[in-house]
């Protein structure tokens, strides 16, 4: 297959359910409705690790956070490994970036041909070290500010949206008709803070906001209670700040909504979209107060998962059960370039989407991993077909879940006798992949070496932090 042009549209925590077409009873997300009925939704879709920076390197080179060893939000990509953006634009397509990055930096070469108003990492690309800080955890305070920065409103985080959708269009509008191009159109909603433009927070003023799900089982897992005391978002919210917080996430949802429709308007007047495979993505969802989480970092489906769709020529219109992962985008965007399409020798490796959506696999397995700040331990994720499992390294315990029959993670099924083949079975498929302990070793030993160029522990949590990337 070789289509002209390929659009990727990526949002940033943006929940896999948080979206209409899958059900949603609230939020309205009108236009990504219309995306998924006329291509390929991927409803067993994740990132590769649960944050933005190891996510954002693992979809540039189609690599683990394992084999990167972009391992946490100090430790970015910065054209280290080779990117799909490099193979395209070595190939004579016009490989374009419009909005957020969060690679390390303008003076390295990451593949585009040019990057319009990026959002590069703070501190100079040294970014969030103070997440490197492991053993033992420091506090997070700057987690008191999700719960204050809630309702409707402006922030530098809407305007720059609108400064994205705006530059977009136009890019559009005057691309070079005779170049294959790749645009990668990257939004910052629906991310924290909790502050939604009036218009939109309007859409859910006056509904019912549900409940958050709650699973006591996690007070009882050493790992999930250490995150948790970092994480600690929860303990600065109150029920009216709870559901004011939940309803600007809604509205920031139709917001980002709003503005693909308008990019994808600029791409259909500009007489391209019979050229153009469009896909969209989220780096990483968002818990929202389920099992006292807010923000990322776990391996709940809401963190994990990502909404997905794909459509344009010869995408068949389907509702798509294989897994699959961020990973797959380095793939994708070769195949629909023409530049070949190998098949993977591993059935997590990256894959392309366009042969997924036309040859289902449910039963292929992936992987997610996380190394970053508020985990005394690094944790993997596997999923295949129905199950889910979850390992610690360290002796920590492991987690199962059958998302058919429990959907909502309350049933943690490690423990149970009748389900230790299973159990025995998703850590095979673990091990088919990596060595979980020896990577939690790499990782550690990478992280001191960032930590010691740094100053040290002391040094490092001197630094400015903040709980959000600042826009200069």
């Amino acid at each position: 297959m070789k289509s002209k042009n390929f659009l990727i549209l990526c949002s940033d925590e943006h929940a896999p359910n948080a979206v209409s077409y899958r059900g949603h009873p609230i939020i309205k997300t009108p236009v990504l409705d219309n995306l998924a009925a006329r291509g390929t939704t991927f409803n067993r879709a994740y990132t590769p690790s649960p944050i933005c920076v190891p996510a954002r390197a693992c979809l540039a080179t189609g690599m683990h956070v394992h084999e990167s060893r972009c391992w946490s939000s100090a430790e970015p990509y910065h054209g280290q490994h080779r990117s799909w953006m490099h193979d395209l634009r070595d190939a004579g397509h016009n490989v374009v970036s419009i909005g957020k990055l969060h690679f390390r930096s303008a003076e390295d070469d990451n593949g585009f041909c040019e990057e319009i108003l990026p959002m590069y990492l703070a501190n100079d690309g040294k970014g969030w070290p103070q997440g490197l800080i492991r053993d033992a955890l420091p506090g997070f305070p700057e987690a008191r500010e999700m719960a204050k920065d809630v309702g409707p409103g402006e922030t530098s985080y809407t305007n720059y949206d609108r400064d994205i959708t705006k530059l977009a269009s136009e890019w559009l509008q005057n691309a070079d008709k005779a170049q294959p191009w790749t645009l990668f159109v990257s939004f910052i909603s629906p991310h924290y803070p909790l502050t939604a433009p009036k218009e939109f927070f309007d859409f859910y003023r006056d509904v019912e906001i549900p409940e958050p799900l709650l699973d006591p089982s996690i007070d009882r897992h050493p790992v999930l209670r250490e995150m948790r005391k970092f994480w600690d978002y929860e303990d600065h919210f109150d029920q009216t700040s709870r559901e004011l917080g939940v309803r600007s996430y809604y509205g920031l949802c139709s917001f980002l909504d709003h503005n693909i429709g308008l990019v994808l308007q600029a791409l259909e007047q500009s007489g391209q979209l019979d050229d153009t495979v469009i896909l969209y993505i989220s780096d990483h969802g968002e818990m929202l107060g389920n099992h006292g989480f807010w923000a990322k970092s776990v391996m709940y489906e809401d963190a994990v998962g990502i909404p997905m769709i794909l459509a344009g020529p010869k995408i068949p219109v389907d509702t798509n059960n294989t897994p699959v992962n961020l990973t797959d985008i380095a793939a994708t965007a070769r195949h629909i370039a023409g530049l070949g399409n190998e098949n993977p020798s591993k059935p997590w490796q990256s894959r392309s989407l366009v042969d997924i959506s036309n040859a289902p696999d449910p039963q292929r397995y992936i992987l997610s991993e996380y190394h970053d700040g508020g985990s005394p331990t690094g944790f993997y994720m596997i999923r295949q077909g129905d199950w889910k499992y979850v390992y610690y390294a360290g002796g920590y315990p492991a987690q199962l879940f059958n998302l058919k029959e429990d959907p909502e993670e309350l049933d943690d099924l490690s423990a149970q006798p009748d389900h230790q083949d299973q159990l025995t079975h998703m850590h095979s498929l673990l091990l088919d992949i990596l060595d979980p302990e020896e990577i939690n070793k790499l990782a550690f030993a990478d992280q001191q070496e960032v930590i010691n160029a740094n100053g040290g522990r002391e040094a490092i949590l001197s630094l400015p932090s903040f709980n959000h990337t600042p826009i200069d």
